[in-house]
This record gives C-alpha cells, sequence and structure tokens, in this order.
C-alpha cells in the first residue's frame, strides 16, 4: 500500500458471488500478506479483490487440489 487506508480484500467465485472477506480493516503503508484456506473449496477459478483507498483491482486465480 502507498499510503494508509481502509482495505478490503475479497474472494469471488467465477461468477462473481462474494465468497469470503479475506481483509477489511486499516492497514498501514507497505507490504502486506493474507492467507487463503482453500479447504473448504473446490479446485477452479476464482477472482480477488482488493480495494485500498481510491485504488481498485481484480485479478484472476486458479485454485488446484
Amino acid at each position: 500500500l502507498q499510503e494508509k487506508s481502509s482495505t478490503k480484500l475479497i474472494l469471488m467465485n467465477a461468477i462473481g458471488e462474494e465468497i469470503a472477506v479475506l481483509v477489511n480493516e486499516e492497514q498501514d503503508k507497505g507490504y502486506h500478506r493474507a492467507e487463503l484456506d482453500g479447504k473448504n473449496l473446490s479446485s477452479g477459478i476464482y477472482f480477488y479483490k482488493i480495494q485500498a483507498g481510491n485504488f481498485v483491482e481484480t485479478k484472476k486465480m486458479i485454485l488446484l487440489k
């Protein structure tokens, strides 16, 4: 993060439904990590969206078991 901001990291399924909120808190400037426990998820394509201040980005990921 480039500056201290309210941050939200959301995991979504392939059709855009929210599966989990991994981060939902104010975070300081710098690098951060979030862990996903995928034991209750099936293999497939998921999306994750990060919102931090005015910054919003969505990326695709593949979960293989």
